[in-house]
């Protein structure tokens, strides 16, 4: 009996979840029209072509498209490297400042993102980065949920006797890194990995600050130009949203293994 309770209870808690991916596929096959009538229609109507013809002749979705996919792409690759290597020495290397430097990050949890956009913006304003890729880039390459993260897990997966005998072999601190660490820290990286692509692809603020130049615009900024000023054709926007979330569902639904096994090895042991 509390097998199909605890059952039931799932399934609930999946359709929850699953429900607004399939509300937004049911909008954006439908017209403004089917999509604003009460009660709502919830089956998939005949429009999807036309919404996303319409899409693509408003904005230019593909050149955003391989802008969010370059950017996001980097980022990733960036994130993965320092923040691997600066979670790695915090776990396994002694220096001067190591706690300070690790509580200092640890605050930096704290605060909102959205405090250090005009100190951020100000900086790249003063290097000339403003309306270019490195603007979206550079500020995010380490972050310190992905330090912590890291710092967490490498703490009890990485065995110090590995370290010593790479020590004895002639390692120094980057190989160590490289041969050693890298290859056990994949599950945790694999996780990190995903959140981080899933963050950048969804940013929409910072790229709508610093970039200036329509050719260079993410996804987000794109389809927020489908809104109308004084109308909105709903469907064509839901279809535009459609576009932009299939792939990281896509991207999903291959790595959701690695996903789910990076949280399982990074959970507290006792």
């Amino acid at each position: 009996m509390k097998t199909i309770i605890l059952h039931f209870l799932l399934l609930i808690g999946v359709s929850i979840s699953v429900f607004p991916f399939y509300w937004l596929a049911v909008m954006s096959t439908n017209k403004t029209s089917d999509i604003l009538r009460f009660p709502p229609k919830l089956i998939f109507g005949s429009e999807l072509v036309t919404n996303v013809t319409n899409v693509m002749e408003n904005v230019d979705f593909f050149q955003a498209f391989i802008n969010t996919l370059f950017v996001t792409t980097v980022s990733v690759l960036c994130v993965l490297f320092f923040c691997s290597l600066a979670g790695f020495t915090f776990a396994k290397f002694e220096f001067p400042g190591k706690k300070w430097l690790f509580g200092l990050l640890l605050i930096t949890l704290m605060i909102p993102s959205q405090l250090s956009f005009i100190p951020s913006y100000i900086i790249i304003s003063k290097i000339g980065w403003v309306g270019t890729f490195k603007a979206l880039i550079v500020p995010g390459v380490a972050n310190a949920f992905g330090i912590f993260w890291v710092r967490q897990f490498s703490q009890e997966a990485i065995n110090d006797s590995l370290l010593d005998a790479g020590r004895l072999d002639g390692c120094n601190h980057f190989r160590l890194y490289w041969n050693i660490a890298l290859p056990i820290l994949r599950p945790a990286l694999a996780f990190l990995g995903i959140f981080s692509f899933i963050g950048v692809w969804n940013d929409y603020l910072w790229p709508l600050i610093v970039l200036n130049d329509p050719s260079k615009y993410t996804l987000q900024v794109t389809l927020s130009q489908l809104n109308g000023i004084y109308t909105t054709d709903y469907g064509m926007v839901m279809a535009g949203t459609l576009l932009a979330t299939l792939p990281l569902i896509i991207m999903f639904l291959f790595v959701s293994r690695q996903f789910i096994s990076g949280i399982a090895a990074g959970a507290v042991k006792d």
